[in-house]
């Protein structure tokens, strides 16, 4: 049931409400005609309760964009941005009117979907549907998690909400279907989401594709669901409230609209969606609400007078909480410290001093296994540190030992199930990376890695740092066959732009793995693991610095120096360049080997160190890696050769399937002698 409402209505209010709602309106529709491209249906539409929920309840100050106990705000139907650029920009935010006027051109900071670090108050990137949806998800666990951490008895700083703008399609999308189930069963009832009902794709009426109810969907997802109209600004304010008031559960607030609300001739149709409404259709629909038919880019004096008086609130908003934080830190300073460390996203002064270390000789170990007590000691550092996995922590290894879990009405727990929802967890990772506070990692088995690229290419377009766990890196998965055996994935993420992908070749390189995944940079970070022992490589005939890096170094250099031959590979096949090193150099040979654990690193080491490590003069190479060949080229040349798997696997055990496509010493050996020769045939 509504509680009383936040606004009251007498008719000079009304009269400024309706003014500032068409100011949003008018703006909206000149930057789309301007641009000739843009979505003007959708913003107009929602700029009632969109205004509402910015003016009465959104707790932000422009001045202070990075406050960490701001409300954010996701506009996950990023196709709408026109909305949020216009009131960021009367909001008060470092968006001045001429970028309006720029919207969607080169260099501006009105991109067509929002970015984020690239506008200022925009939060999060947005425009793939359900992905926002999915962040703020996040950020709401994000919240409850600080504040579980940090809020103390007679002191509260951490409490703020997560709203969001959701489409029909977001409501369609998967993730989305995903990342709801998960925040109702966790309960995060500080999460209030609008859901623009207007009825309208790009194809047509949703009815083309969509009956379902979907309050009655995520009602059973656990969810508050409310339905209003959604140009009705009591009833917006009313729902709010209730919202607000449902601290139990998150909230979907169902708003009836009509999408280009206002248009005469274009309200409730697909041609407002994703095209401009026409130069004489702007002018009809000015009219129709009242608004000079000849202004441009017009910000009416009263509007103008209304979010300064605004800004002088949420000035005072911010204010309080620097004096109730002062207060917090004078009652218990250490927390504090720890607190504005969390929130700069700083590590502890000696949180690699705990890091195990491997030594040749030492019983094989898996990878995902090294993974697991490097990341323990990691843990026991960074209590900051929190991830999970989607249903495979016991396979993956990334379970926190005493960490505890995540559960409803247990906020303090360093472990997140996300159960078998892997596109959700990657969206969640992104949304507790950008809330700030935490450091973060998601795992599931390589293969599966293709359920959340759509998320992983957001966290690298966003600059985030999060770490993926892929584990079961390789068709030596075994028995359970070609539909979990990874062939083409490694090459699929190595060609995402921004993602850096390392493949460890031993224990050791997957502690140098970890480290650098968590040491201050700019990206996220897949580190793909064995599921088999490998064993620790001797690195006595190490040469170089750097090592991982560096993306590649010299694991064994030829005696003397001046190889004739490298062998390269990534992995759990550099064990057999090693062995095949040794066999080749008892014949006279001199053979180097080189581990190659991540090209991104390796391409952008500075030429001199990529010469050294890969003399151009040495023209004799072969590749190996249990994957697709594509992309090798590049470091093998014309002469070289490429030996992996451009075929799907087969189910077996991992030795006989090694034997079955010849990844073996033998088989390298086999190859280094034709390229030797000149008589390459593979």
């Amino acid at each position: 049931m509504a509680t009383q409402p936040a606004i009251t209505r007498d008719p000079e209010e009304e009269r400024l409400d309706r003014l500032a709602i068409n100011t949003i309106k008018t703006l909206v529709m000149d930057a789309v005609e301007q641009a000739q491209s843009g979505h003007p249906g959708m913003p107009m539409g929602a700029a009632e309760y969109a205004y509402v929920l910015f003016t009465r309840f959104l707790k932000h100050d422009p001045a202070h964009p990075g406050w960490a106990d701001r409300d954010r705000f996701v506009l996950s139907a990023g196709h709408g941005s026109m909305l949020l650029y216009a009131l960021l920009h009367l909001s008060g935010y470092d968006l001045s009117r001429d970028e309006l006027k720029r919207f969607r051109q080169l260099g501006s900071r009105t991109p067509g979907h929002p970015e984020y670090g690239h506008t200022p108050g925009v939060e999060v990137t947005t425009g793939p549907l359900g992905q926002g949806f999915a962040n703020g998800v996040g950020m709401a666990l994000a919240e409850r998690k600080l504040a579980a951490r940090f809020n103390a008895e007679g002191h509260t700083i951490i409490d703020h909400f997560v709203y969001g703008i959701l489409s029909d399609g977001d409501i369609m999308e998967g993730v989305a279907a995903e990342a709801a189930s998960l925040a109702g069963h966790l309960g995060l009832g500080r999460l209030i989401y609008f859901y623009d009902d207007n009825r309208i794709t790009i194809d047509g009426p949703t009815e083309l594709c969509l009956s379902e109810d979907a309050g009655k969907r995520f009602e059973a997802y656990g969810w508050h669901v409310q339905r209003i109209d959604g140009h009705d600004l009591l009833a917006i304010a009313q729902a709010i409230e209730a919202a607000r008031a449902e601290i139990d559960r998150p909230s979907l607030i169902i708003a009836r609209t009509h999408i280009a609300h206002g248009s005469p001739n274009k309200q409730d149709t697909a041609a407002a969606h994703g095209a401009p409404l026409g130069a004489k259709e702007v002018v009809l629909t000015k009219i129709n609400i009242g608004w000079p038919e000849d202004a441009h880019f017009m910000v009416p004096d009263l509007v103008t007078r209304l979010f300064d008086e605004l800004r002088q609130e949420w000035g005072i908003a911010y204010a309080e909480w620097c004096d109730r934080f002062a207060t917090y830190g004078a009652a218990d300073e250490a927390r504090a410290a720890e607190f504005s460390r969390w929130h700069a996203g700083e590590l502890p002064a000696e949180w690699a001093a705990d890091l195990p270390s491997f030594a040749p000789g030492d019983k094989g170990v898996a990878t995902r296994i090294a993974s697991h007590q490097t990341l323990q000691a990691l843990a026991r550092c960074i209590p900051n540190l929190i991830g999970g996995s989607a249903d495979l922590a016991s396979s993956n290894k990334t379970l926190i030992e005493g960490g505890g879990s995540v559960a409803r009405g247990n906020m303090s727990g360093r472990n997140i199930h996300f159960g078998v929802r892997e596109h959700a967890m990657g969206g969640i990772l992104n949304g507790l990376a950008v809330h700030g506070g935490f450091h973060v990692f998601g795992s599931t088995f390589l293969v599966f890695s293709d359920y959340m690229r759509p998320s992983i290419r957001l966290a690298a377009l966003m600059g985030l740092r999060v770490a993926y766990v892929f584990t079961h890196d390789s068709i030596f998965v075994g028995e359970d066959g070609p539909t979990h055996q990874p062939i083409e994935h490694l090459a699929s993420l190595r060609a995402m732009p921004d993602l850096t992908v390392l493949r460890p070749a031993d224990a050791a390189e997957t502690v140098a793995a970890w480290r650098f995944a968590l040491e201050p940079r700019r990206g996220p970070v897949a580190l793909i693991l064995s599921r088999q022992d490998l064993p620790v490589l001797d690195r006595a005939r190490a040469a170089g610095d750097g090592a991982l890096a560096r993306g590649a170094y010299v694991l064994r250099e030829a005696h003397g120096g001046a190889p004739e031959l490298i062998l390269m590979g990534s992995g759990s096949e550099v064990h057999l360049l090693v062995g095949a090193a040794a066999a080749l150099e008892s014949s006279g040979v001199a053979v180097r080997v080189v581990s190659f654990p991540s090209w991104e690193l390796f391409a952008a080491a500075p030429p001199e160190y990529r010469e050294s490590v890969l003399p151009a003069a040495v023209t004799a190479r072969v590749a190996v890696e249990a994957g697709t060949r594509l992309g090798w080229e590049r470091w093998v040349g014309g002469r070289g050769v490429i030996h992996g798997i451009d075929h799907f696997g087969a189910s077996a055990p991992a030795a006989a399937l090694a034997d079955q496509f010849a990844f073996t010493v033998e088989r390298v050996l086999a190859l280094a002698r034709e390229v030797l020769e000149g008589e390459v045939s593979s």
